[in-house]
């Protein structure tokens, strides 16, 4: 589950693509980044500003990685180093890490990457931070509360869950801003009427009602109950009856909690008990076959080659098993807000611009001198979509191809192609290539690895969005996606996902 804190991140390379890289993607997250060039810089910038985590490339000129390492430790021991690293200098990293390093990313990496390995150096910040705090709150008393009644008052209004009191006739006594907020109930309600003048669902009604006269089946002490929110989530109650010395019914305490992103969590806990041993023994297989020397059988080199792709496969399937998941569970859009397209296109440009010279390849982009209205959605989804395209344009195109990116209105919708002059795809495959897991594999493209998730995930986030995706290519003459989004479009949450009328046949 991701996390909303802002943070401050200090990004020390002396590559200006990654520098730029991470600010975008950070900044997209809601961080506030700062970059630094070289190990000198990055120091001066410390002694001047605070950070929760630093980025640091090991291989610098002048002052390298390892020796600001030992000096973050040494003067700002509180913060989260994360070494960035080639697979030729996979042994300094670990030796970064025995140093004190909290992580570290291999060179080249993907926007998700970078956001996981960030985000789970803050998650250990915060739970760090959280520890201090609540050591320091045992540590306090509570001689400011007058009264054992303010004292319990005090303490259910702070409470995260929602929480309701009930008398054993049904009246509520007591309820926090918390239920109050989860029920959508105005902020001027009290408490003194029935329960059910505050609960819609009649079966929370009742579980309350049961729990407030004691009537539990036997051996049971609470009740519980799963119902839908009004805002499209959803809660899971817990009522207790509330006994006095004698055993006798006072009422009832019922609290409520939010299990919406209770998959979500999960999910995150297959990536990180799934993702990081495996990228692991990715990293030590790619040290092997760095350092190896003399007369090794090309057989045994094969052998380590082919096993370390397979562990990057599943390492790239996890990603979108998770991607997946998040689309079924309506989490993937998370900050919706207006976004400038031409921005995004922009960003995944220039992230993915160093992958394209790797094959000597040409990825241009084409804006509208006019410029673009700007479109409501996520972002970070909006990211992914276009990074998925622009990279299977990038894997589907052969040696020296041209990739070109262009945007456009089309009426009350933007459009954005995608277009390249790769292997392209046969028309008996166009219908079926946005179903998971389908790939089209030949004599040109069974060497290219993927989980063939890639376009269901640009598929379900743009039919969330109301958006469209479509296609047209041909054997040997490339292939061009091409994505319509409404213009200035009302918020997902008030549409039907994918009933937007889009072109129905676009060309």
């Amino acid at each position: 589950m991701e996390t909303t804190d802002t943070h401050r991140i200090l990004v020390v390379d002396d590559e200006r693509d990654i520098r730029d890289g991470c600010d975008r993607i950070l900044s997209r997250s809601g961080h506030t980044v700062v970059t630094a060039s070289r190990g000198e810089e990055a120091l001066e910038i410390l002694e001047r500003e605070s950070f929760s985590v630093v980025l640091l490339d090991l291989k610098m000129p002048g002052l390298d990685g390892m020796k600001v390492l030992n000096l973050i430790k040494q003067f700002w021991p509180d913060i989260l180093v994360i070494v960035i690293t080639g697979y030729a200098t996979i042994e300094t990293a670990i030796e970064a890490m025995k140093r004190g390093a909290y992580d570290f990313i291999p060179k080249p990496f993907k926007p998700d990457q970078l956001r996981i390995v960030v985000g789970r150096a803050i998650e250990r910040k915060r739970l760090t931070e959280e520890k201090e705090r609540l050591s320091q709150e045992r540590e306090r008393t509570l001689q400011d509360l007058d009264t054992e009644k303010s004292r319990t008052r005090t303490i259910i209004h702070a409470l995260p869950d929602g929480v309701v009191v009930t008398r054993t006739d049904g009246v509520v006594a007591l309820m926090n801003p918390a239920f109050m907020k989860m029920l959508c109930l105005d902020n001027d309600a009290r408490p003194g009427a029935p329960i059910k003048a505050y609960v819609k669902d009649e079966g929370l009604a009742s579980l309350v009602m049961k729990a407030s006269t004691g009537q539990l089946p036997a051996g049971h002490s609470s009740l519980s109950h799963e119902f839908p929110l009004e805002n499209g989530k959803y809660a899971l109650a817990h009522a207790t009856p509330v006994l006095s010395e004698t055993g006798e019914c006072l009422g009832a305490v019922t609290v409520l909690v939010d299990i919406t992103e209770l998959k979500s969590e999960f999910v995150s806990h297959v990536s990180h008990e799934l993702r990081s041993p495996l990228s692991t023994i990715n990293q030590q297989l790619a040290m092997i076959l760095s350092n190896l020397v003399g007369d090794v059988p090309d057989e045994q080199r094969h052998v380590l080659s082919r096993a370390k792709e397979k562990t990057q496969a599943l390492i790239t399937l996890i990603g979108d098993l998770l991607d997946l998941s998040r689309i079924e569970s309506g989490l993937v859009l998370k900050e919706i807000q207006p976004v400038d397209i031409a921005q995004v296109l922009k960003g995944v440009v220039d992230f993915l611009s160093s992958k394209a010279r790797g094959k000597e390849q040409t990825l241009s982009l084409s804006l509208p001198d006019s410029g673009l209205p700007p479109v409501v959605a996520d972002p970070i989804a909006l990211e992914s979509v276009f990074n998925n395209l622009v990279t299977n344009a990038i894997n589907y195109t052969d040696v020296g191809g041209r990739i070109e990116v262009s945007a456009g209105l089309d009426g009350e919708y933007v459009r954005v192609a995608v277009k390249d002059n790769g292997f392209g795809i046969e028309e008996r495959h166009l219908k079926r290539i946005f179903e998971r897991f389908y790939r089209v594999k030949d004599d040109k493209t069974r060497h290219i690895s993927g989980t063939g998730l890639g376009l269901s995930i640009v598929k379900g986030i743009l039919d969330a969005l109301g958006g469209k995706v479509s296609v047209e290519s041909a054997p040997g003459k490339g292939s061009t996606f091409t994505v319509f989004l409404p213009a200035g479009a009302p918020r997902p949450e008030e549409t039907t996902a994918g009933s937007s009328a889009v072109p129905s046949d676009p060309q």
